[in-house]
Formats: C-alpha cells, sequence, structure tokens
C-alpha cells in the first residue's frame, strides 16, 4: 500500500504550482483537491522598467527572491552568462539554472532572506550595489538589511499576486469534502495563502480547518496562523520544496499508524 493512502490533501497553491505537488502525492497515494486562493501574473512589462537599472554588469550581486520571480524576470538577464546571481533557495536556483544561468550566493539551511543574509558573501557589502528582482509587496528584510550594511540597492517588481475568490459551489464542495472525512491535511505555503484562505472561509468550513492538519514550511508561517487563531495541529516541512513537503506528510503519516 502507498504510503499516503487514504489522505486527502487540499492544495492552496496557485493553479500553476499546484499541479505538480498533486501529481507528488497522488504518486504516493493521497487524494488531492485544489482551491487556488491567489493568482501570480506579470507586474507590467519589465522592458520599460528596465533602462533605469543601467548596465546589470555594474551590480555586484543580482538576487532572485523566489522560482516566480526568475519566471517572470529572467528574460531581464539577456543570455548574460558571467552576472553574480544569488538565490534564496534551491527552487529559484533550479528556476535560474533551467534559464541557463549559474547560481553563485545560495543559503545553506533554511530557504529565506534571513539565511541569505548570513552567506558569507554578503556579510560585507559597503560600496556594493545590489538589484533584488522581486514581487510587488515582498517581505523587505533583505533590501533593509543589505542596505544597513552599507550597500546601494535596487529592486524590480517583476511579478504580483492577485487575489483570487472560488466561487460559493467551489466552497461548498469543500465543505462536504470536509464534513465527508475525505481532507485530513490543508497545505500552506505562504503567509500570504494562509490568511487568504481563512478571510475567505465561512464559519463552518473554518471550524473545519481547526480538525485537520496544516502542513508548512516554515516557523514565520506557523507562527502568523497561531496569531490567526488556528489551533490545529501543524505539520512542518524543511521547505515549500513539493518534495520536501511530501515527505514530512509521509513522515507524519508513518509516525501516526505505527509503520
Amino acid at each position: 500500500m502507498l504510503p499516503l493512502h487514504g489522505v486527502g490533501v487540499l492544495v492552496t497553491r496557485p493553479e500553476h504550482q499546484a499541479m505538480p505537488l498533486c501529481r507528488l502525492l497522488e504518486s504516493e497515494g493521497a487524494s488531492t483537491l485544489r482551491l487556488p486562493v491567489i493568482e501570480i501574473k506579470a507586474a507590467g512589462d519589465w522592458r520599460t522598467l528596465a533602462p533605469r537599472l543601467g548596465a546589470l554588469e555594474n551590480f555586484n550581486v543580482i538576487v532572485f527572491t523566489s522560482a516566480n520571480s526568475v519566471r517572470f524576470g529572467a528574460p531581464l538577464l539577456a543570455e548574460k552568462r558571467d552576472l553574480n546571481l544569488a538565490a534564496i533557495g534551491p527552487a529559484t536556483a533550479r528556476a535560474l539554472h533551467r534559464a541557463g544561468y549559474r547560481v553563485a550566493v545560495q543559503p545553506d539551511g533554511n530557504f529565506d532572506s534571513e539565511s541569505l543574509l548570513a552567506h558569507p558573501r554578503l556579510e560585507h557589502m559597503s560600496g556594493q550595489r545590489v538589484l533584488i528582482v522581486k514581487g510587488v509587496d515582498g517581505r523587505g528584510t533583505l533590501e533593509q538589511e543589505l542596505a544597513r550594511r552599507g550597500a546601494e540597492v535596487v529592486t524590480l517588481d517583476v511579478y504580483q499576486r492577485v487575489p483570487l475568490i472560488p466561487s460559493q459551489t467551489a466552497f461548498a464542495a469543500l465543505l462536504g469534502s470536509f464534513g465527508a472525512g475525505a481532507v485530513q491535511v490543508i497545505t500552506a505555503t505562504s503567509l500570504e495563502i494562509a490568511g487568504r484562505l481563512l478571510d475567505l472561509a465561512t464559519p463552518a468550513l473554518r471550524a473545519e480547518f481547526e480538525r485537520v492538519h496544516w502542513l508548512l514550511p516554515g516557523d514565520r508561517i506557523a507562527a502568523g496562523l497561531r496569531e490567526r487563531g488556528v489551533s490545529a495541529p501543524l505539520l512542518r516541512a524543511e521547505s515549500a520544496e513539493d518534495h520536501d513537503l511530501v515527505t514530512a506528510l509521509v513522515r507524519w503519516r508513518a509516525s501516526v499508524s505505527g509503520a
């Protein structure tokens, strides 16, 4: 029997990111439901913004903050292979590698701004120029700390998160799935997704959210859920990577089944 047989998982990632995770979960025996609550779109046309940046070679480091920043911002690099690129985590690094670029700076351990800032390459930044390629309304930790260390920091927003409102029919079907015991785990791979899901939920659905486990990739999201009053048990994955999410779920399932 597959390790996740009998486990129903609600996947809340944007549609283009949800399908690979669903396929991986299903390959381990889980059943999946999709309810995307945000959509990722381009933030305007980077071609109109690029001229103000000047020559990319004048930046000591160019930081990509997510796979989505690569998805929408990689054309900015214009096939220049000798730039000093930094990636905030393995998914971002893989996206750059697939686009044909080498990553020079990548954090060890956790995959967030704080971990990237701990890299020795970013320790002494006085007089250096840094370009951060990111999403609209992303965390300002990286920009602020690099500036504090003496860097001249330029940011470029290449994508935005657009809220989605699922139909009443979708919510009614989801409530029915919870009521039938078909959902045991909710995934929330960002604070924005988790908060959006909680904001949209009806009181009945919100009550169901307390009866299942939440699968999260980090302490920051866990703290955010607790601040929002969620008392349901939380499962921690090492990162938001699909395989890390599934590994955490398989580990949990083995522990509760006695395997």
